[in-house]
């Protein structure tokens, strides 16, 4: 299991128009530390994910740091030696391109103590969990309405290869206050215009489980489509964390 932070300077950031850009660049990079591509794309791909942490205004995307992890013991030596200069990736279609040479590397360990049976995370990514009954939209846009224990233990469970038994709450206090708390994302745009999205969450979570599966979640993520940028958590303690605007 690893875990990176991967920060531009204070007062850097790079712009960009749909996440699947950052998940190439990504790719990119894990490629060229050693792994396949089929290790890390693709439907039989291994588990990680991310969380591009920035801002959008004016209809534009900004991102200052990325958070890349994974439970998966292989990937682990590639992301340990993952560089930011290969953290690129151009694209003439959309005419966007990123580039995190000038990032800081730096490890960024979990917070989850021996023992533990409980943790207060955040969403640094947001909380994709798509519907069961086939009603439109295709993805949840309320935690009170998602089987929220049942969707994260599902997708954790399958990684782990053993029964994982997290028990995730969403803050009540925080829904009371935001009853609006999905947040669409733009993914990409196919060569006819059309564009693809994904509608996650974003609120306070306590996940209540065992040490190992805790941890687990920290460095798989939770919910679907982590590998796309969704369902990276951090604690609450730490809020974003050691972000620079």
């Amino acid at each position: 299991m690893f875990r990176i932070r991967m920060a531009l300077p204070k007062g850097k950031s790079i712009a960009y128009k749909y996440m699947d850009i950052l998940h190439d660049a990504l790719v990119n990079a894990w490629t060229c530390a050693g792994a396949a591509s089929e290790d890390v794309t693709g439907y039989q791909a291994k588990p990680w994910n991310f969380a591009a942490l920035g801002w959008r205004r004016d209809q534009e995307n900004r991102v200052h740091t990325l958070i890349v992890s994974t439970p998966d013991a292989d990937l682990s030596k590639y992301l340990a030696r993952l560089k930011a200069s290969d953290v690129m990736y151009a694209r003439t279609a959309t005419n966007e391109s990123v580039n995190f040479s000038d990032a800081e590397i730096m490890p960024d360990p979990d917070s989850i103590a021996p023992g533990q049976n409980a943790v207060g995370v955040l969403m640094l990514s947001p909380l994709a969990i798509s519907r069961k009954d086939k009603k439109s939209p295709r993805w949840h846009v309320n935690l009170k309405e998602a089987e929220l224990s049942a969707a994260v233990n599902f997708r954790l469970s399958k990684i782990a290869g053993r029964a994982v038994k997290l028990e995730v709450q969403p803050d009540g206090l925080y829904l009371r206050a935001n009853p609006r708390h999905d947040v669409l994302i733009q993914v990409k745009e196919s060569r006819n215009g059309s564009r693809a999205f994904v509608i996650g969450m974003k609120a306070p979570l306590v996940l209540q489980g065992n040490e190992n599966d805790l941890r687990l979640a920290w460095y798989a993520g939770i919910g679907e489509k982590t590998r796309g940028g969704f369902g990276c958590i951090g604690t609450v303690e730490n809020g974003i964390g050691r972000i620079r605007i």
